[in-house]
């Protein structure tokens, strides 16, 4: 019953280009209307139908407190494979210090794809946190070459973005408007060994999913 509920929401339009923005990056309902040309009132209601058949659910922001974010529920589409939606010549995750989450996505990165990656912070530290260089080791990457960069001194014009939380999705604005977004929970707010592993199991499952949807320009990326 419950999976002839969930396709009977994915057979209206609007809910189905709702599910499809939120396969490969999370969004606020504003970011959603605006993007999708929905009024508010016509994506609440199907943001409503999708949330009451499991298909998403909502995160408070750990930036602006009074904004919630989106977020598919992945394990309900589990026979769901992305097409190739995005072409870049290069994939760059950012992050507010560039300390942990940002650096974690893009070694994953380069065991899913070819395709070059780079990371940056909005507001960079000092250095990788420890926590993200032991979390990496114990699952077989290797940050200690890492080091932290600002996203003005690294972005170029043709990079996919991907914002790995919620304070550089928002103090990004109109830079790299095309970015995607993961809200990813900061580790580094707790340090506990936990976080940073739920933070590497969130990314890995996320990347799992846009790395098939990503290709080089005018090419393959096998």
């Amino acid at each position: 019953m419950a999976r002839a509920q969930r396709h009977a929401a994915l057979g209206e339009p609007a809910r189905l280009a709702i599910i499809d923005h939120l396969l490969l990056g999370d969004a606020s309902p504003g970011e959603l209307g605006q993007e999708l040309g929905l009024p508010s009132n016509l994506l609440a209601h199907h943001l409503k139908l999708l949330d009451q058949v499991g298909l998403i659910e909502r995160t408070r922001s750990e930036g602006d407190r009074r904004r919630t974010y989106l977020h598919l529920r992945v394990e309900t589409l589990a026979d769901t494979m992305p097409a190739p939606l995005r072409t870049a010549p290069r994939v760059v995750f950012v992050c507010t210090h560039n300390s942990a989450r940002s650096h974690l996505a893009a070694a994953l990165w380069k065991r899913h794809s070819t395709i070059p990656t780079a990371s940056a912070g909005t507001d960079p530290a000092r250095h990788v946190h420890p926590g993200a260089v032991a979390t990496a080791r114990r699952h077989g990457l290797s940050l200690t070459a890492a080091r932290t960069a600002h996203i003005d001194e690294t972005l170029r014009p043709d990079d996919l973005v991907v914002a790995v939380c919620d304070n550089a999705h928002e103090q990004l604005g109109t830079r790299a408007p095309d970015r995607l977004h993961w809200s990813v929970p900061d580790p580094t707010r707790t340090g506990t060994d936990d976080a940073f592993a739920d933070a590497l199991s969130d990314l890995a499952d996320r990347i799992d999913r846009l790395a098939p949807a990503v290709r080089p320009p005018g090419g393959s990326d096998d």
